[in-house]
């Protein structure tokens, strides 16, 4: 009777299931175990070997207090995560064990002091070294734990959260976790109460959004590093370009972005930049709003037509062939994308500096997926936006922790093909703009995708793995370590060893100093390491309380409608003159040839008289008296035709004379 039940596909899974996971975390709870007394194991016979190698009468390497970080800077065992190409590169990197067998020195010789500890790079006062260099007294953000062949829990390395202003360097080759390292930073600042930008080219930043996800190896590995993980996600507001993707659009109006930015953006030179400056003033000065792309191209476009020809001339300086180049540039720039930024709504630069009711910092995740293929569209907006929080943010000096933090990920894309000016301009910008409380962190590749003058206002540096396959590669791996401060590690070695994850590490010190290079395994995000589910994203676009104030676009009256309508007008003022012309030119050709109809029948007229006053003439000549009397009114009328007819009766009736 109960073989159907059993039989239940759905229980059946249910059970296998359940089955699994009990398997999987008495594995996981055995493998824990095993590779606690491993660790255990190791530091004991570190301690040994110390003693042997120091014998009876020599004080200990290290101070007491600090032998459990010793302990474990020693331990050969590395945790489960850790790729064997990297412990064959770590294995490289220690001394030869033969240096254990060596007879015992005198305390008085200086040489062990420096002696490497069997098991890392590091010996005991260096990591000792390590570790004061990267304590501190005020807040800070957690890098992850030192790497001395092992991790060493008790060496934490850390960021001071004040020193956060003073910008930075993330790098490494592709796959090395360098966005993830971002990701930890962004948590961490924000959770601090620390506002975060961050240009998502490939969307992969916005998991942050989302609580993580545990796993036996995550667990593993950040406890071998000290760190007590759990799933946490942080207040997240996405934007996007435009309009153009999932977010919050962000527009910025052509008079904000200013000619400076525009022209430097569009590669113009020092004659093209003031003449395109003269454009703005003569918009201003007459009223044109230039609100996007299409407006500047109007007003170019009708300063060198027929009907501004006067006005470019009045501006001096700009010539028709210069505005035609800067047209061309417009358009240029345009189609390679840059034409959906302008707009409005304007975006106002401080709703990045928003913080949650709690207290929390918001992250800000400009969402660009396919910028990488429009980098002058890229660009452009992080220069603006640099640009406008330089403006409206007041001088406020070193402050124990940021307004904002800006993290440029694909930061390679900011510098492709840019003009000299370009640079200048963000190396000013990034010089100046920690005094207004905003750190800002490039993150790509290599350092050579960074310009030198950029570099040097760096204060703290994530080095992930280089890869030097090529000449050009091997060169550029010697620049960067020739970068670094002295240290123990062979930099140009290791830094081609380090695992995912793991990174050379120096910052800024609370000093101003740079501290030691740490090769440091890096803590794990709290939030999510994958893309946010889609879904999710349209959620949190549409509950966004920003979405009502920039959501839409804005067509209002600007440059190119009222220089549309100021051509409209033009153009009927011409035709309607040019139609009075036209009838005024009908009506004088009427007026003439009416003139010359009345001539010619005045002229036929004169004849007429002529010929009637010849005929007249020659009747009146052939009389017997050329003179000619006047009639009185009674010989008139008894002479005329008539009285002769009525008198000739009377006479015939009176003598008879009239034919019977």
């Amino acid at each position: 009777m109960s073989a159907p039940e059993t039989s239940d596909p759905a229980v059946v899974a249910a059970e296998a299931e359940l089955a699994r996971l009990r398997a999987e975390a008495e594995a996981a709870e055995a493998h824990l175990k095993a590779a606690q007394a491993r660790a255990a194991l190791a530091a004991a016979q570190a301690e040994a070997a110390r003693a042997r190698l120091a014998g009876p009468a020599a004080p200990p390497l290290a101070d007491p207090s600090t032998s459990s970080g010793t302990d474990s800077a020693v331990a050969p065992a590395a945790p489960p995560d850790v790729d064997p190409s990297t412990s064959s590169g770590t294995d490289s990197a220690v001394a030869p064990a033969a240096s254990v067998a060596e007879p015992p020195r005198s305390v008085a010789e200086p040489v062990e002091a420096s002696k490497p500890a069997p098991d890392g790079p590091l010996n005991a006062d260096q990591v000792q070294a390590v570790i004061a260099g990267y304590t501190f007294a005020a807040d800070t953000l957690d890098l992850g734990a030192l790497m001395n062949g092992d991790a060493v829990p008790q060496a934490q390395i850390r960021i001071p959260l004040g020193m956060m202003n003073r910008h930075g360097l993330v790098a490494g080759a592709t796959g090395t976790g360098k966005t993830r390292t971002l990701q930890g930073l962004a948590e961490q600042l924000a959770a601090k109460g620390v506002p975060v930008f961050a240009a998502d080219i490939k969307g992969d930043l916005s998991g942050v959004a989302t609580p993580g996800e545990p796993s036996e190896k995550l667990l593993a590995r950040t406890q071998a590093i000290g760190q007590d993980w759990a799933p946490a996600a942080s207040v997240t507001e996405y934007f996007a370009l435009g309009g153009i993707g999932k977010g919050v659009p962000v527009r910025a109006t052509v008079s904000a972005f200013g000619p400076l930015l525009l022209s430097k953006v569009l590669g113009l030179n020092a004659t093209q930049e003031s003449s395109l400056g003269l454009v703005f003033h003569y918009a201003d000065a007459n009223g044109l709003a230039l609100v996007d792309l299409s407006d500047l191209r109007a007003v170019l476009t009708y300063l060198t037509s027929d009907d501004g020809k006067a006005e470019l001339k009045n501006l001096g300086g700009l010539s028709a062939a210069t505005a035609g180049v800067i047209l061309r540039e417009l358009i240029t720039f345009a189609d390679d994308g840059a034409d959906v930024f302008f707009g409005e709504p304007e975006f106002d630069v401080r709703e990045f500096l928003r913080s949650a009711p709690d207290g929390r910092g918001i992250v800000s995740l400009l969402e660009v997926p396919g910028v990488a293929d429009k980098p002058a569209l890229f660009s452009t907006f992080l220069m603006y936006l640099l640009a406008e929080l330089f403006e409206i943010l007041p001088e406020v000096g070193d402050l124990d922790k940021p307004k904002l933090v800006f993290f440029f990920d694909e930061a390679h894309l900011l510098f492709t093909d840019a003009s000299k000016d370009f640079t200048a301009a963000i190396v000013q910008t990034v010089r100046l703009i920690r005094s207004k409380g905003v750190g800002v962190f490039f993150v790509t590749q290599t350092p050579k995708d960074v310009p030198s003058d950029v570099l040097a206002q760096l204060g703290s540096r994530v080095q992930h793995a280089l890869r030097a396959f090529t000449p050009d590669d091997a060169k550029a791996l010697r620049a960067t370590v020739g970068t670094y401060p002295r240290s123990g590690y062979d930099l140009e070695r290791v830094l081609q060893e380090l695992g995912t994850g793991e990174a050379i590490v120096t910052v800024m010190s609370e000093k101003g100093a740079p501290t030691p290079v740490a090769w440091t395994r890096l803590r794990a995000p709290q939030g999510l390491m994958s893309p946010t589910p889609e879904s999710a994203i349209d959620a949190a676009v549409a509950a966004s309380p920003l979405l009502p104030k920039y959501g839409a676009a804005i067509d209002r009256e600007s440059a190119r409608e009222i220089l549309t309508a100021r051509m409209n007008a033009a153009n009927e003022a011409a035709a309607a003159e040019e139609a009075a012309l036209a009838k005024a030119k009908a009506d004088a050709e009427f007026a003439k040839q009416q003139a010359a109809i009345d001539k010619a029948k005045a002229a036929s007229d004169k004849r007429a008289q002529d010929e009637y006053e010849r005929l007249l003439k020659k009747t009146s000549g052939t009389t017997r008296t050329t003179r000619s009397t006047q009639k009185s009114p009674l010989e008139q009328i008894l002479g005329s035709k008539s009285t002769q007819t009525i008198l000739n009766g009377v006479i015939r009736g009176m003598f008879g004379t009239g034919r019977r």
